[in-house]
This record gives structure tokens, sequence and C-alpha cells, in this order.
């Protein structure tokens, strides 16, 4: 099963791909290591942006999908564009969506104390953690 783990960063999805073969976990090194959406505020753009998030999940035969939740209110809150790319991905057909609790990762990273691999980018390192929280989450 493959897992994709999605940060987003104001207009940005960060993703990064964990699969599990038996009890290990691995990077599935992808060139796409983020999608952007530009200007939000034309319905085009959200559009094409919808038609990318598609096709990447398609072509890379992701099975689900786990977004690290944002904070609604107070000083850490998502902003409206972070909602809106939210929505995109949770719109998918044939792609079961999670969105995942910052604290939820962060146990379940120190539960099972899961490496980060050299060939993910740093700003991918969170994007990871969700992907891998929900596949030793079931």
């Amino acid at each position: 099963m493959k897992v994709c783990g999605i940060e987003i960063k104001g207009s940005e999805a960060i993703i990064a791909v964990a699969t599990m073969d038996g009890q290990a976990l691995s990077h599935v090194a992808l060139p796409t290591k983020k999608i952007a959406l530009d200007d939000d505020d034309e319905a085009a753009n959200v559009k094409v942006f919808a038609a990318q998030v598609a096709s990447f999940v398609r072509e890379n035969s992701i099975d689900r999908i786990a977004i690290k939740k944002r904070s609604k209110k107070g000083e850490f809150a998502g902003g409206p564009t972070t909602f809106k790319i939210e929505g995109v991905f949770q719109l998918l057909e044939n792609c079961e969506v999670t969105l995942l609790s910052p604290q939820t990762i962060n146990a379940q990273a120190k539960k099972h104390d899961f490496d980060l691999p050299g060939t993910l980018n740093k700003y991918q390192h969170e994007a990871y953690k969700a992907a891998c929280s929900a596949l030793l989450k079931k």
C-alpha cells in the first residue's frame, strides 16, 4: 500500500510517499515533491491544481492520503488557501483521505521511532511522518 503524506504550507501541498514491506517503512522517491496552487481567487487555477493532484495520485498509484491537520483558529491557524487545497484532496475519487492531528503524528513517530531517510528533503519530513503514521495506524 502506498500512502502519500501531505503537509500544506501557504499555497503548496508538500508531498512524501511511504510504503510498508512487512514491518519496514520505506520512502518512495518521486520527482514531484510539492504541488502549488497559484492565485486561488481564480477558479481556473483551482481547476488546474485539482487536475495536477488527480494525475499525481493516478500516475503514482496512491492508495491513501494522510494530511497533517492545521488549526482552524488561534495563533497557528491555517490560511484560507490551505483549506481550499485540503478540500481538493478530499474530493479525489478512488482514494481514501485521512486528516491526522500533529499530536497523533508525533505520538506515532515517538512510539515507532521511524527514521527519516536521506532521500527526503528537509521540508518533506512532516509529510513523510504523516504518511508513516497513516501506515502504522491502520
